[in-house]
């Protein structure tokens, strides 16, 4: 595949279809879909000896090249359009929330222990 074909393939994905989707009407009410697309591209290419330092004789010069991209879309959330009024939804990313309240958790136990060690103990 040559690099223009990436590349026309890669401007063929990261289009505005990615972020916002088709809008869904039902009972005067018009939904609109929303995500959060990132995406990157990198490439390269190279010549230079074999590993064992030579060529043998009659064979073609070393040389080797790629090259790729991607894309990540994740929701962000939806605009919903009653009455002519425009009303952002975002969406719960329920794995950031599991893992923010996990960080928040052991950031307490290790306040409470630093608490509990730094009182003086009982005197009999």
């Amino acid at each position: 595949m040559k690099v223009e074909e990436i590349m026309a393939q890669a401007r063929e994905t990261m289009t505005v279809k990615r972020v916002f989707g088709d809008p869904i009407d039902k009972d005067g009410i018009t939904v609109i879909p929303v995500a959060r697309v990132t995406g990157g591209a990198g490439g390269g290419e190279g010549t230079g000896p074999t590993p064992t330092g030579g060529l043998p004789e009659g064979a073609p010069p070393p040389g080797g090249s790629g090259m790729g991209f991607g894309v990540r879309a994740v929701p962000a959330g939806i605009y919903v359009i009653r009455d002519g009024e425009v009303r952002w939804e975002p969406a719960l990313d329920i794995n950031r929330a599991v893992l923010l309240g996990s960080l928040l958790l052991f950031v307490a136990l290790l306040v409470a222990r630093s608490i509990f060690r730094s009182r003086p103990a009982p005197s009999a």
